[in-house]
């Protein structure tokens, strides 16, 4: 087993929302802990899907300028996932048998294929395994 947790696009947006202070706190925390350990990881996946929210969706949607500190500060050194072929493929089986939404089973190869042991996210049932990755709702 490695030490080593996969943070979905829901933990790095919560981190900006202002009306789910508690949610807010603790997805903070999870980044912190990602970022300072250095065994939290994510995908460009997951950087994409939170752009698309905050520059668009926030309350107060982000400025260029600090989307791309953003960008640098966090993402840049926890994305260890890019697309490829043998990622879209373990996505494709994935989503096949395990009847994960597309973009959910892209979240959990990546997960897979970087040797997670743990995925963070609250878009999945707490608990659920695949393979050796547990999916931990930390919002619970």
């Amino acid at each position: 087993m490695s030490d080593k947790y996969f943070l979905d696009t829901n933990i790095f947006v919560y981190s900006f929302d202002h009306t789910a202070r508690k949610k807010a706190a603790r997805a903070k925390e999870l980044i912190r802990q990602a970022l300072d350990s250095q065994k939290g990881i994510t995908s460009y996946q997951v950087a994409q899907e939170f752009f698309n929210v905050a520059l668009k969706r926030f309350a107060r949607p982000m400025r260029a300028v600090e989307a791309e500190r953003y960008a640098g500060t966090v993402f840049r050194p926890l994305v260890a996932v890019h697309s490829s072929i043998a990622l879209l493929n373990d996505a494709i089986r994935l989503q096949g048998h395990g009847g994960l939404s597309w973009f959910d089973a892209l979240v959990v190869a990546s997960a897979q294929q970087s040797g997670c042991d743990m995925l963070y996210t609250e878009d999945l049932q707490h608990g659920q395994k695949f393979g050796g990755v547990r999916v931990v709702n930390p919002f619970l």
